[in-house]
């Protein structure tokens, strides 16, 4: 399962492409190196976090 082309941004109501979203650092213990958390690049809202290692 990989990220959508557009991430829906529920706080600014925008539409953001995936590759224009902040990678941030996870947090609440999740490993960084398994997974990033997609920010929104107008009001760096959380979008999505998602799974980036290898299963």
């Amino acid at each position: 399962m990989g990220v959508p082309e557009t991430l829906a941004c529920d706080t600014c109501d925008r539409e953001v492409p995936s590759s224009d979203a902040r990678r941030r650092e996870t947090y609440g213990g999740l490993d960084p190196e398994k997974w990033q958390t997609l920010c929104c690049p107008h009001c760096g809202d959380r979008l999505r976090t998602v799974f980036v290692g290898d299963e």
